[in-house]
């Protein structure tokens, strides 16, 4: 498996003198299998510079499979610029994470509209084929793709490709579900089994090219954009006993040499657990050739189901909104019901329990302090239930406070999925129930 980098940068495309060795185009990544399947990760700006290089190289008709991870600007802006798409005979399917049905579509053609450019996405000359995904497990041609979202205020996946005996991880804008334990040692395991999880999808790995936007002394400001602090992949990566980790999606204020400085501290993070692991900062046009060996068995984590959203969720989900507050229900409401869920409402504990007996909502967002019976007393009965769906259905808390290492450990015991804080950015919980809506539902 051959990788290499067109665009490293995240957010907006920063190019001058200052990112002249790592680059300034934005996210844009080549993986070519041993039997010349060709596979796009992203296509920010970096994506110009590929599709000259592919039409330079491929002068007969191309097949090529473009994964996108989401639709922020800076991951399809190099779309209506890929020349691979103006070619007749070309055929390029098109992936990226769904959930109404034709949602990359919609996407695409929005940036392509008649006021922003002056191609439509339907008069492009090459046979395009555009499928919505989930998490799930699907094949390109001999690569085998796992996606499992990630953590974003978009719904945004991560690709786990394995071919030729080889494992590339793709995991770019994503946060941390929570940063505990703060003060433990590098490598040390997160408390939040969503973090956790994220770990598993990474495992063994020969190549892990992640998302490492900050660092943890400028997450605080950050919280809630979407990015990882740089000591997290590189824990994450030890953990994971990955060989090779790309620190990518460079902050666009980040200058080559503060790249480089925070290179080396990525590398001493490693060095003080004892790992073998290589650290690098990915840079515009490196290539990397990843070893070729006997096909390995793969994590059980792996789920089963394909990641090709072929039919729409069977009737509409169920959120309900477990808060006393009005602003936080005056907040959630409207980007509940723009993602087309049924909302039902309640105020307090009792009448919480009564509408999740009665009503088996798909998903419950309940406040952690709540008048009479508190969020956490009303997590632990629900999960006591002999009910099933209401012992498994998904809870996230909603919290007003930071919540510290032994809270968190306390709602994970009495029975949390997940937890958000208020007051939360509306993008942030728009992604993250439809992410809990789609791993839940039946397609």
């Amino acid at each position: 498996m051959r990788v290499r980098f067109w665009g490293t940068r995240g957010s907006i495309p920063k190019p001058g003198p200052t990112t002249l060795r790592y680059g300034g185009n934005t996210s844009c990544v080549e993986v070519r299998a041993a039997d010349g399947t060709l596979v796009v990760l992203d296509c920010g700006t970096g994506a110009h510079g590929l599709g000259r290089e592919l039409m330079a190289a491929n002068p007969s008709p191309m097949h090529g499979h473009l994964l996108i991870g989401h639709t922020h600007w800076d991951h399809i802006q190099g779309f209506p610029f890929f020349a691979p798409l103006f070619v007749p005979d070309n055929v390029w399917e098109i992936y990226a994470p769904g959930g109404h049905g034709g949602q990359i579509e919609a996407s695409l053609a929005g940036q392509m509209a008649y006021d922003y450019f002056p191609i439509t996405l339907r008069t492009l000359n090459a046979k395009v084929r555009l499928r919505d995904l989930k998490e799930g497990v699907f094949e390109v041609g001999s690569v085998r793709v796992t996606t499992q979202y990630l953590n974003h205020p978009a719904l945004t996946l991560g690709y786990r490709l394995e071919a030729d005996g080889a494992t590339l991880v793709y995991a770019t804008d994503h946060e941390p579900h929570a940063l505990h334990p703060l003060r433990a040692l590098p490598g040390t395991v997160p408390v939040h089994h969503e973090d956790q999880r994220h770990i598993q999808f990474l495992e063994g790995a020969d190549l892990i090219i992640h998302d490492a936007q900050y660092t943890l002394k400028e997450f605080p400001a950050k919280e809630g954009w979407g990015h990882t602090p740089m000591e997290r992949a590189v824990d994450y990566a030890v953990l994971a006993q990955a060989q090779q980790l790309a620190l990518f999606h460079h902050d666009p204020d980040r200058s080559d040499e503060a790249v480089d400085r925070l290179c080396a501290r990525a590398r001493g993070r490693a060095a003080t657990n004892g790992s073998a692991l290589q650290v690098f900062a990915a840079a515009e046009g490196q290539a990397i050739e990843l070893p070729q060996g006997p096909t390995r068995l793969r994590p059980s984590v792996v789920p089963a189901a394909s990641a090709l959203l072929t039919l729409s969720p069977r009737g509409a989900s169920t959120v309900l909104i477990v808060d006393d507050d009005p602003d936080t229900v005056q907040l959630l409401e409207p980007e509940l019901h723009a993602e087309g869920v049924r909302v039902l409402k309640a105020t307090n504990g009792e009448s919480a329990l009564m509408l999740a007996r009665h009503e088996h909502p798909t998903l419950i967002l309940l406040d952690m302090y709540l008048p009479g019976i508190d969020g956490l007393a009303v997590c632990r009965i629900l999960r006591a239930e002999p009910d099933p769906h209401l012992r498994h259905v998904p809870i996230v808390m909603l919290t007003g406070v930071k919540l510290q290492e032994t809270d968190l450990v306390e709602a994970f015991m009495a029975g949390a999925t997940d937890y958000l804080t208020k007051s939360v950015k509306p993008t942030l919980v728009r992604s993250r129930v439809r992410a809990w809506l789609l791993r839940t539902a039946t397609v």
